[in-house]
């Protein structure tokens, strides 16, 4: 199973110094990643790395990912560039990378170790599809040259990019640590190996900082939000019979994933959030925030934004266009807006629901 990879390795293997195994060459975020996550666990806090696609060199690493034309988690390789791969991780539809690979066998015993708890505990296979779902799988998508719309969908609808992204993405941040085609290289082929190797280790690193922090985000701030917002959403109906209010009282949270799937799991399309009310601060005199959700996680589309003739009004202007005391703001685009008092924000909040 997925799950025991890590369990199966030999304790005395431990901290022994083992080596991984990846190509040389330009690199990569996938592998760049794969061996990050490896070495955040104790067999291979100490492993060395060998980066060759020479075959006899390859079969003496512990590990190998990236290369050598061969999955076989028994034998802890890790490729996926042969011909009859089509591994997914359980529940989605993307092509695994090396990246995609490690963490399916070895993310339960990372998150496990973060958070202190066994693997087969509900919190570390949420944050395991979690982690998966919103950092892993665009790196598989990426290094398998799959595009996150379909582009002869894309085509046909006539739909063109209006800007570049600048590549801003983990692949493209990887790619740029790669030596430039015209850097000075070492005569001495093992002088030029280390160089190149060197440029790996912090690509490695660089890409892991990020998984890292996701990880720790996952883990300390947005599983913690989980139960406040299943408490607030089981809750709004209090605040509004058709239960399109939610009130985060005490505190705002990360809560639109939490929201996406209550409602998921609810069913109820017809009775969904609108408005979510949280104070600005964890103190009792604090103002309160009214933000429209969105209609999925990373839009900027809200499902229905705060009332045209109030965007862009602020203090006295706002109170007399929403014929509610005490506002603070809303927002040009109507996404956000604020009152001085929670009476006030849930008056917007109403009013907003009429409008």
């Amino acid at each position: 199973m997925t799950e025991s990879a890590a369990k199966r390795i030999k304790t005395s293997e431990a901290g022994s110094g083992v080596k991984i195994g990846t190509h040389n060459g330009h690199f990569h975020a996938d592998e760049a990643l794969a061996v990050y996550m490896l070495r955040l666990l104790p067999t291979y806090a100490n492993s060395s790395l060998v980066r060759t696609r020479d075959p006899s060199l390859l079969e003496t690493c512990h590990t190998v990912v990236d290369v050598g034309g061969e999955y076989d988690p028994s034998r802890n390789r890790y490729d996926h560039h042969q011909r009859t791969f089509t591994t997914t991780f359980p529940g989605r539809p993307t092509k695994l990378s090396s990246a995609g690979l490690v963490y399916m066998h070895f993310g339960k015993a990372i998150i496990s170790q973060h958070l202190q708890q066994p693997e087969e505990s509900d919190e570390v296979g949420l944050l395991w599809n979690k982690l998966y779902e919103s950092f892993i799988e665009a790196l598989d998508a990426h290094d398998n040259g799959i595009s996150a719309y379909d582009p002869e969908a894309l085509k046909q609808a006539g739909i063109e990019k209006r800007f570049s992204n600048g590549g801003f993405t983990l692949g493209a941040m990887v790619g740029r640590l790669n030596p430039n085609w015209n850097d000075p290289t070492p005569s001495d082929p093992a002088e030029a190996q280390v160089a190149e190797d060197t440029k790996f280790v912090a690509a490695s690193t660089r890409i892991g900082e990020e998984f890292s922090r996701d990880l720790d985000y996952y883990a300390k701030a947005w599983l913690p939000a989980r139960a406040i917002v299943q408490e607030a959403y089981s809750k709004r109906l209090q605040f509004d019979p058709e239960g399109r209010i939610m009130v985060l009282e005490g505190q705002a949270v990360p809560w639109k994933d939490h929201l996406y799937t209550l409602e998921e799991q609810e069913g109820n399309t017809d009775k969904k959030v609108l408005y979510v009310l949280y104070p600005e601060k964890p103190v009792p005199d604090a103002k309160w925030r009214i933000q429209a959700v969105p209609v999925s996680k990373d839009s900027f589309e809200s499902r229905k934004a705060l009332p045209e003739p109030w965007r862009g009004a602020r203090d006295e202007q706002l109170d007399e266009v929403s014929g509610v005391p005490g506002g603070v703001f809303v927002h040009a685009s109507g996404f956000i807006g604020g009152n001085k008092t929670f009476e006030g924000a849930k008056a917007l909040a109403e009013k907003a629901c009429a409008f």
